[in-house]
């Protein structure tokens, strides 16, 4: 008989968990900074110039920098590339295009991770739904980071969250191309979408964190609930969904690290480190540790799914 063994995953003390929320915290501040300085003609090394300031400024160390040789404080990754995009000076960002951005920072010895995908100007409304519901996915799987859920609740509230999204972006679409013939920037996307779905990219996935930044357990963005390790107070996890207008095909370009879409659609990238506590998951890269998004869910409720932010039980930094 063949005998499973789950991953270990390694548990944190409450200094331990405030440590990795200082620097979620400090991630925060610089996704926002990096967020912020996008617009047309700015390159994705400036974003990166950006990013690193914000996260010495704070007497952080960059998460990234140096990582198996990756040569950058952020990822930036640009439309069709998916994740581990490497900022380069000569990649200058339009109007139109997608840009994500993913960023760690370590203080201490603990790390945190955190990505978000933002428009150039005004984009699509297929690339906004695109966006928006790669966000809402990554909010519905962080509420299932509690004690005593399984780890495949993540993945498949996850999923449920990404194809209720592109289910409705279908019928928006359809709607739309009844009333007017008018195309989106990347129309070959659409068609994709419309009749198949967001891809939802299974090659890369979330990851456990803590004292370093990539630890068990593998966090699929899709499967079956009831399944895997039960989580415990004092874990942590990065949870990232990452969803495609198309195919959820990848392929790894010569570069080693840019990880672009099979099929060329259009990409979006979020994520969150998540603490599991008594009171629910706690968001250590959102500055209100997720109380505002929790608030927001239907299903399950701030208060059914915990989800509550700062509290008095916790570590203050």
């Amino acid at each position: 008989m063949r005998i499973r063994r789950e991953p270990e995953i390694q548990v944190k003390t409450a200094q331990q968990i405030a440590l990795m929320r200082a620097a979620g915290l400090v991630v925060a501040r610089a996704l926002t900074a990096a967020a912020g300085a996008v617009g047309p003609g700015v390159s994705t090394a400036d974003l990166d110039a950006v990013a690193d300031e914000e996260i010495r400024a704070a007497g952080a160390v960059p998460s990234f920098k140096g990582y198996h040789g990756f040569p950058a404080t952020i990822c930036a990754s640009v439309n069709d590339e998916i994740v581990h995009g490497i900022p380069r000076a000569d990649r200058k960002l339009r109007s139109g295009d997608v840009v994500s951005i993913d960023c760690g920072a370590i203080v201490e010895g603990w790390h945190a991770d955190a990505a978000l995908t933002v428009g150039v100007g005004a984009i699509s409304e297929e690339l906004t739904r695109l966006i928006a519901a790669c966000e809402q996915a990554l909010w519905h799987g962080l509420a299932q980071a509690r004690a005593g859920a399984r780890l495949s609740d993540i993945s498949c509230a996850v999923e449920r969250s990404a194809r209720a999204s592109a289910s409705n972006s279908a019928s928006a679409s359809n709607s739309a191309s009844a009333s007017n013939s008018a195309s989106a920037s990347n129309s070959a996307s659409a068609s994709n979408s419309a009749s198949g779905g967001y891809g939802i990219v299974e090659d890369y996935v979330g990851h456990g964190i803590g004292s370093e930044m990539h630890m068990d357990p593998p966090v699929p963005n899709q499967g079956m609930p009831g399944r895997g390790p039960v989580l415990a107070e004092g874990m942590a996890l990065a949870i990232e969904p990452l969803l495609v207008l198309g195919r959820p095909d990848t392929v790894l370009l010569d570069d080693g690290w840019t990880v672009v879409s099979a099929d060329g659609t259009w990409a979006a990238h979020f994520e969150h480190t998540v603490a599991i506590t008594a009171d629910g998951p706690w968001v250590l890269t959102a500055p209100d540790g997720g109380r505002g998004w929790f608030s927001r869910l239907a299903e399950p409720t701030a208060d059914s799914a915990g989800g509550l932010a700062d509290s008095a039980s916790r570590p203050q930094v």
